[in-house]
C-alpha cells in the first residue's frame, strides 16, 4: 500500500512511525513533515492546508490511504475533497470538524445533547462580553471561537485579565479571525485528562488514556500552550470513571451527531476536567492530541494501520495496549508560545538515537547545511517507555539531558500529577 500522512508536527511524526511498522506499507509519504519524519517517509512539499493540491498528489501517486493529523486541513474540508475524488481518508468531514473548528458550535451542541460541560455564554460584541465579565466576576475562562493552535483559551483570575484578553482577541486581532467571537465559560476545578476514541458513524473504539500538561511552566503556571508533555495511561481515569466518560460524553456525542445528520469518521478527542461532580468536557478535538498522540501510539500493540483500515470499512476492531508506561517531554524554543525563535542548531540527537526504550519525535524541525535546526515553537518530543511511570520519566529526562539548542525550554514535572493517584492505591 501507499500511505500518506498529512501534517508537520510531532503528532504526525508519531503517526508515520506507527504506520511504518505495518507490513502493509510499501511506500510512506508525509506532507509536509519535518526533519524527523523525512527520515522514515517520502517528503511531499505541499502545505497540509492546500487540500486540492494534496488530493491531486494522492490521485497522481495512487495513494491507497491517507491519515490527516492536524485540525486545520480537517476544518478546511480535506476529507470532503479526498472523498469526492474516490480517495480513502481517515478523518471527519468539514461539517463534523466544526466540533473543533467552532467553540460556540461545540458548546451549543453539548448543551443540546446533555454532554456535561462548563456553563457558558457566546459573544460577538466586545462591549457585551466586557459587561458580562463585570457582572459575573472572576475566575473564568475566555476562549476564541475559532482555531488558535492551542493558544485560544485563557484562564483569567481577575476581571482586568479577562477584559484585556477579550480586547486582544476581539479588538486587536491577536488570533486573527479566530478571536472575533468568543466563548466565556465558568472556571472548573479538578484534574484534566484526555480521552480519545476512533469513531465510525455510531461505532467507536477507545484508545489508551493520557494526560496532557497545557501550561508552559512547572506547577501549571504561565500561559496555555499546545501542550508541554504527556504520559499514558493516566490513573486519573479508573475503570468506573471511564464507563461514565463513555456513556455521558462519547456515546451522547455520537448519538447527537447522528441526530444532527452529521457523519463522523476519525479520531474524537475529549479534553476533560474531572470535577467533584464527574467528567466535564473542556473541549472537543477532531484529531489525535499533540503531544498525547506520541505516548498513546507508543502503547498500541499490533498493526495499527490494519486496525484503522478495518475500522474504516465498518468492521469491529479491538486495540491491544502495551502494559508499560510511556512519557513524553516537549522541548520548546525560547519565546514559545507567543514568538518562538527559529533557526537554532540542535545538538545531541546522535547521542539519544540508539538509547534503549527512548523514541524521539520531531515537531518544529528543519535541516540546513546538513544540520537539524529549530523551525517552530515546540521542537522535539522526547519519549520513553518504563515498567513504572517513574522509570519512564527518568529515562525520558535522561535523554533530554543529552539534547541542547540555544534557548531550549521544557517542564521538569511531566507525569508528576499522576503520583498522588498512584500513591493512594
Amino acid at each position: 500500500m501507499k500511505v500518506l500522512v498529512v501534517g508537520n508536527g510531532g503528532r504526525e511524526h508519531a503517526i508515520a512511525w506507527k504506520l511504518k511498522e505495518s507490513n502493509l506499507v510499501k511506500e510512506l509519504y508525509i506532507a509536509r513533515g519535518n526533519a524527523g519524519s523525512w527520515e522514515i517517509a517520502n517528503r511531499v512539499d505541499v502545505s497540509p492546508t492546500d487540500v486540492k493540491s494534496l488530493a491531486q498528489f494522492a490521485l497522481k501517486e495512487g495513494i491507497d490511504f491517507t491519515v490527516v493529523g492536524p485540525e486545520a486541513p480537517l476544518v478546511e474540508g480535506i476529507v470532503d475533497e479526498f472523498e469526492s475524488k474516490g480517495l480513502k481518508v481517515f478523518g471527519p468531514s468539514k461539517e463534523a470538524a466544526r466540533l473543533e473548528g467552532s467553540k460556540a458550535f461545540a458548546k451549543n451542541f453539548m448543551e443540546k445533547y446533555d454532554v456535561p460541560t462548563a456553563q457558558y455564554s457566546v459573544f460577538d460584541s466586545f462591549e457585551k462580553a466586557k459587561r458580562f465579565v463585570k457582572d459575573v466576576g472572576a475566575p473564568l475562562v475566555v476562549k476564541a471561537d475559532g482555531l488558535a493552535a492551542g493558544k485560544g483559551a485563557v484562564v483569567c483570575y481577575s476581571e482586568d485579565q479577562a477584559i484585556d484578553t477579550l480586547d486582544r482577541f476581539m479588538n486587536r486581532g491577536a488570533l486573527g479571525g479566530a478571536g472575533s467571537r468568543v466563548v466565556i465559560e465558568e472556571f472548573l476545578e479538578g484534574e484534566e485528562a484526555s480521552y480519545i476514541v476512533m469513531v465510525n458513524g455510531e461505532s467507536y473504539v477507545p484508545l489508551p488514556t493520557s494526560q496532557d500538561h497545557k501550561r508552559l511552566l512547572e506547577g501549571d503556571k504561565g500561559p496555555n500552550t499546545g501542550g508541554m508533555g504527556a504520559y499514558s495511561p493516566t490513573p486519573v481515569i479508573d475503570k468506573s470513571l471511564e464507563e461514565r466518560i463513555k456513556k455521558e460524553v462519547i456515546e451522547r456525542t455520537i448519538k447527537g451527531l447522528s441526530k444532527e445528520g452529521i457523519f463522523f469518521r476519525g479520531f474524537l478527542y475529549a479534553g476533560l476536567m474531572i470535577t467533584s461532580e464527574g467528567p466535564k468536557v473542556l473541549e472537543f478535538n477532531v484529531r489525535l492530541g499533540d503531544p498525547e498522540a506520541q505516548p498513546l501510539l507508543m502503547r498500541i500493540k499490533g498493526d495499527f494501520l490494519e486496525s484503522m483500515l478495518e475500522f474504516h470499512e465498518g468492521k469491529a476492531v479491538e486495540i491491544e495496549e502495551d502494559n508499560r508506561w510511556t512519557l513524553c517531554v516537549v522541548l520548546a524554543s525560547r519565546g514559545y508560545p507567543t514568538n518562538p525563535e527559529k533557526g537554532k542548531v540542535i545538538r545531541g540527537l546522535d547521542r539519544v538515537k540508539d538509547m534503549q526504550d527512548v523514541v524521539i519525535f520531531h515537531a518544529g524541525t528543519d535541516t540546513r547545511d546538513g544540520q537539524v535546526i529549530t523551525a517552530g515553537g515546540r521542537v522535539l518530543n522526547v519519549c520513553a517507555y518504563g515498567k513504572t511511570l517513574r522509570e519512564a520519566k527518568d529515562r525520558a529526562y535522561g535523554a533530554v539531558s543529552e539534547i541542547s539548542f540555544e534557548g531550549m525550554q521544557y517542564r521538569k514535572d511531566i507525569g508528576d500529577k499522576a503520583f498522588k493517584f498512584l500513591s493512594s492505591r
